[in-house]
């Protein structure tokens, strides 16, 4: 049992990473094919949004990974693919989207939610101080204190 476990172990990792492209996908052309596998990895897949086309089994995916091979064939180059796939689907096809206004919510968003996020818990413990401060009793008057200290030494036998 433990022997087989260990081979299972073993082969899965060497098996790397399952990548989703379809053996009729693939172009005669290893470079090409090459080339394509490249622009594919910079690419995110619509619909699983953390895979690139070519981990991805979406059919959007699929779509994206022939277009990409269609425009190689066509003779475009690498960067006149990857524009052609950002003008058609904007900058969050890629898993990498360029530093610009019109992607500042992918970059700071996340630091901006990670911010708010500890205003609140600070706001929330620095509340709830204070609202135990407030809570905190009045000292006790004078007339206050006698009446419990003659309760206190009262006699209390029966």
């Amino acid at each position: 049992m433990r022997r087989m476990l260990l081979t299972i172990a073993l082969l899965s990792a060497i098996g790397g990473p399952a990548l989703a492209v379809n053996p009729d996908e693939m172009l005669a052309d290893p470079a090409l094919e090459t080339r394509a596998r490249d622009i594919g990895k910079d690419l995110r897949c619509l619909v699983c949004q953390n895979q690139s086309i070519d981990d991805s089994d979406a059919s959007l995916a699929r779509d994206l990974r022939v277009i990409v091979r269609e425009r190689l064939q066509a003779g475009d180059s690498d960067r006149q693919v990857m524009e052609y796939v950002v003008a058609r689907y904007g900058d969050f096809v890629l898993l990498k989207p360029p530093l610009k206004v019109g992607t500042y919510a992918l970059w700071f968003g996340p630091l901006f939610l990670l911010a708010a996020g500890i205003a609140a818990v600070f706001a929330f413990y620095r509340r709830a101080a204070s609202s135990v401060a407030g809570r905190m009793p009045m000292p006790l008057t004078t007339d206050e204190e006698a009446e419990l200290s003659h309760l206190f030494t009262e006699d209390k036998t029966p």
